[in-house]
């Protein structure tokens, strides 16, 4: 069994009522990104979703308040196909033990909430909240790019900013922070993040000259047996990763921009009914 923290989330549903009530329901994934806050409930049996995803814009500022607001009105609308069941929620910084550690893109509140308990009180259900590079590295081991894989496995997200996971033998380590390695003096996802080319309409080679920099430190500090790229722009992954030259295979994402939402889901049902 996959773990991304020993300790267990607080929240204000005991767990043997949580675990009776996903019952005939499926898990619900929240991605809470820099400008959106999307989700779904996820069929853990294919990895798919179960029903049509929800976005809504990320508020102006992303208060821990604000954001709890919107996570309550997704799941209203998703409370048919959940029913009860536990709630899975991505947030872009360190999470330990359910308190959210850093905010490097979103509302400084966050350091030092409680989001497990937030989120748990705005929904009246069990919520896990898990770092968003985390959730999209489980998602990638349990159904994707890193199914079966053994070997140290390190998968990043190109968004807003870089997210990162590092797998050994399937087993996440978390909150891995490699988007803050220094790269010429400056954080490497204020260099080379997807929205930086984005923003400065950067070409695709480019781009690849500073991801290739950046993933050759990856290379160096880690020896990793292979490098998963994922993130929206993953899609486009034809365009730029024959143009990075390391000497660790790179491969795309399997589940693209839904693997937030689907490592989630799948993570909150282990984390409540196991």
């Amino acid at each position: 069994m996959t773990k991304s923290n020993s300790s267990k989330p607080t929240t204000s549903v005991p767990r043997s009522a949580a675990a009776a009530s996903t019952f005939g329901h499926h898990p619900l994934g929240i991605d809470f990104g820099g400008s959106g806050i999307k989700g779904a409930p996820v069929d853990l049996g294919t990895g798919e979703f179960a029903a049509e995803r929800l976005r809504i814009d990320t508020p102006k500022p992303s208060t821990p308040e604000a954001v709890a607001k919107v996570v309550a009105e997704i799941a209203e609308h998703f409370h048919t196909e959940t029913g009860d069941s536990p709630i899975g929620v991505t947030v872009p910084g360190i999470v330990r033990n359910g308190k959210v550690l850093s905010a490097a893109n979103i509302d400084k509140g966050w350091i030092g909430t409680d989001a497990d308990k937030l989120f748990s009180d705005a929904v009246g259900r069990p919520v896990h909240v898990v770092n968003d590079a985390d959730a999209a590295g489980l998602a990638e081991v349990k159904y994707g790019a890193v199914k079966d894989r053994d070997g140290l496995i390190i998968v990043t997200t190109l968004g807003t900013g870089i997210g990162s996971a590092i797998i050994y033998n399937g087993v996440l380590v978390p909150n891995a922070e490699l988007g803050h390695l220094q790269i010429g003096g400056h954080d490497a996802e204020s260099r080379a993040a997807a929205s930086v080319k984005e923003n400065t309409d950067m070409s695709w080679e480019q781009w690849a000259k500073r991801l290739t920099k950046y993933y050759g430190w990856i290379e160096f500090l880690f020896s990793p047996d292979l490098i998963v790229v994922g993130g929206g722009i993953s899609k486009k992954s034809d365009r730029f990763l024959p143009l990075i030259k390391i000497d660790t295979p790179l491969i795309p994402a399997k589940l693209l921009n839904t693997a937030g939402i689907v490592g989630a889901a799948w993570l909150a049902n282990d984390t409540y009914t196991s």
